[in-house]
């Protein structure tokens, strides 16, 4: 019995003590060193190379070590076998009380502020009006999100793939309800997850359906922006500001546009992070499901991408 960590460019040691803790007796391999390929079960994959599980002959199933699945499924060497995500309410609070930060630090012009510092500029200004907050995505952190700023106060809406229905929340969903959603936000978020069907959904056009002088905030994955989109709106001043969280190419290379953008805050991908105890439960259980012929939980639709 073995299970295999295919997480590249990560430091392993405190998820394979508490994996030997857990499973005692089960080998707990590290790609690429592999020493009994034959005998691995399931493997925890992360931004894994590809063709890095086809030594794993005996391979039953796949355990995202993270929320999201982009990277995984994006591989073409990937066999066709269940994958399981990492549901994690403490991630959630994370994103949650990330978000709550970056709203507040535009509500309180924190961003004009450091701006007029900049230029050794003293002029008080009263906090901005945002009254509506929209969430693309309405997943397990959408709903999460969306259901704290209704508790702030906020009006919010929100939008997804396919049809919600949730307390408190004008829901919208498809191509139809997208300017629904977007229209009257002073402040949007984006965690909508990253499909082919999604990439490249935040364009030109749809940023020019957004309120005129909204503020954009990209908490989900960065090829879901039109990059030269973005700067164009922000330039024009159909945005306000941006902030993001998320880039195409991480770290963001010294070259890239945003570092010097006046109106865009980077972040270090560093919103919501896998919390290895809370990780750990859920790739030991489902590694004994695995074991017994049972339906992984938190099971991606590999069809829809997540």
């Amino acid at each position: 019995m073995s299970i295999a960590l295919v997480i590249p460019d990560r430091k392993l040691d405190t998820l394979v003590e508490k994996l030997n803790a857990l499973l005692p007796g089960v080998l707990i391999q590290q790609w690429p060193n592999y020493s009994a390929p034959e005998q691995v079960q399931m493997a925890v994959v992360w931004k894994q190379p590809a063709g890095s599980l086809a030594a794993l002959s005996n391979l039953k199933s796949l355990q995202s070590f993270g929320a999201g699945v982009d990277s995984i499924v994006s591989d073409p060497t990937l066999p066709d076998l269940p994958l399981s995500r990492i549901v994690d309410p403490a991630l959630a609070a994370s994103m949650v009380n990330y978000l709550a930060g970056i709203v507040l630090h535009y509500q309180l012009r924190l961003d004009l502020f450091q701006r007029q510092q900049h230029q050794e500029l003293w002029k008080p200004k009263s906090p901005r009006q945002i009254k509506q907050i929209c969430i693309l995505g309405l997943g397990e952190l959408g709903q999460a999100a969306a259901r704290h700023f209704v508790l702030q106060g906020y009006q919010v809406s929100g939008w997804s793939r396919s049809a919600k229905h949730l307390d408190g929340i004008a829901c919208y969903s498809g191509d139809s309800g997208f300017l629904q959603a977007v229209a009257e936000a002073d402040l949007v978020i984006c965690l909508v997850p990253l499909t082919a069907e999604t990439t490249n959904f935040l364009n030109a056009e749809r940023f020019s359906l957004f309120k005129r002088g909204a503020i954009f905030i990209n908490v989900a994955r960065g090829a879901i922006v039109d990059d030269g989109a973005l700067l164009a709106a922000l330039d024009a001043g159909q945005l306000e500001a941006a902030c993001l969280d998320v880039f195409r190419e991480e770290p963001l290379p010294a070259s890239d546009p945003y570092w010097r953008h006046p109106a865009v805050l980077v972040t270090p991908h560093c919103s919501a992070v896998t919390n290895v105890d809370t990780a750990i439960h859920q790739i030991v259980e489902n590694y004994q499901r695995t074991l017994n012929g049972l339906p992984l939980k938190h099971l991606v639709n590999r069809e829809r991408g997540y």
